[in-house]
């Protein structure tokens, strides 16, 4: 989130053209509903981290004091070091690789022949939000400015189909993803813990006790709050509001990797991981949600390798648009670890996230990439 890039020109849209826009909206199809047990999808992402600790756990070349700036060495490897890499994912993400692994599908594992990646070349924050929130790549997205997003996500979308319409919602932890949702024009309410834009809607979405909480605690960034107030503020507006089309943003992992804290940079991933946990198994206790939720999993760049490169991600890496995916759910064949498989894009999350619903987002926007087939129980494209 730290790259320093130029602002980008965006021209407002016509009235003309917003009505367009809004006719095609509400022309949606919905297509295969009566063969999906999925009623609710979670989209959930968690800023910057990278495939190699998702399949591989904790880099030893990285957990010391000079490369990844570690103040305990023997107390980190305690926790996450093992002998083998599938035992050393396993300290790291245990419900990943205990639940998702047994259950669903896991991309972006190059080592065994499975390739994730960002269509956008430029592999920092808004850029791949946007495309996986929009389904393609917008080469006028340039910088990390607050700037309303001139596509069409597909959050926005779905909350204007009548079946949707005031059960989609998103609890981020960067204050610019507001933009980047267009939450003035797109309606939908969003919680950062950080003001929004002037023109979006105002939702009361946590609790005043949470809001004093994050209020009253010491920032460690200026524009991101700590994961552990967005997971809170997640898991009490789904069992307040039900929200069936959800977005949750964490970002910890992407913040001490820029700090090259590498210590923290893995306490923040098993955290998420424990946040996930919590979040599934919320759920499964709700009879709105259980056996009827799909989690799809994420990242929006990877980040450099070596002892310095890994904390920065940029257009001059390449390696930084590598990343992974997981997708957990009723509908998702019981794949795993995926080996030797078409590669998959950060682009098809959105048409992903519409399918699994029931949901043509392609006859909305034709230039979105088309859903992952193989993660939807008989569909092959």
């Amino acid at each position: 989130m730290h790259n320093a890039c130029s602002a980008f020109a965006l021209h407002a849209t016509t009235i003309a053209t917003r009505c367009f826009v809004l006719l095609l909206i509400l022309l949606g199809p919905i297509v295969h509903a009566a063969e999906l047990k999925t009623k609710n999808v979670f989209l959930i992402t968690t800023d910057g981290l990278r495939w190699q600790e998702v399949f591989t756990g904790a880099e030893e070349l990285l957990m010391n004091k000079t490369n990844g700036g570690v103040v305990n060495t023997n107390s980190l490897r305690d926790v996450f070091w093992r002998d083998t890499p599938e035992a050393r994912r396993q300290a790291l993400l245990p419900f990943l690789w205990g639940e998702i692994a047994a259950k669903g599908q896991l991309y972006g594992n190059q080592l065994k022949g499975s390739v994730a990646r960002v269509t956008n070349g430029k592999n920092f924050s808004y850029p791949g939000y946007s495309e996986f929130l929009t389904g393609a790549a917008d080469a006028r997205i340039d910088s990390n400015n607050k700037i309303p997003n001139p596509n069409t996500n597909v959050f926005e979308w779905l909350n204007l189909q009548p079946e949707f319409h005031g059960k989609v919602a998103a609890v981020v932890n960067w204050d610019v993803i507001p933009w980047i949702l267009n939450a003035g024009r797109s309606r939908l309410p969003v919680w950062t813990g950080f003001p929004l834009p002037a023109d979006a809607p105002v939702a009361k979405m946590v609790s005043p006790a949470l809001e004093e909480l994050a209020r009253d605690t010491t920032p460690l960034w200026g524009n991101m709050i700590l994961d552990s107030f967005t997971f809170h503020a997640a898991r009490d507006y789904v069992k307040s509001a039900k929200p069936r089309a959800f977005y949750v943003a964490f970002g910890e992992t992407d913040e001490w990797a820029h700090e090259g804290r590498y210590d923290h940079y893995l306490r923040a991933a098993n955290h998420v991981d424990r946040f996930l946990r919590a979040l599934w198994e919320t759920v499964q206790s709700l009879p709105e949600y259980r056996d009827k939720t799909t989690f799809i999993i994420t990242t929006d760049h990877g980040r450099g390798t070596g002892p310095v490169a890994w904390r920065n991600h940029s257009a001059a890496l390449a390696t930084a648009g590598d990343i992974w995916l997981a997708i957990l759910g009723p509908d998702t064949p019981p794949l795993g670890e995926r080996t030797n498989c078409a590669p998959v894009t950060q682009s098809q999350v959105a048409a992903t996230i519409a399918a699994f619903l029931g949901m043509d987002f392609n006859a909305f926007n034709p230039k979105a990439a088309k859903p992952i087939g193989d993660a939807i129980r008989g569909r092959t494209k």
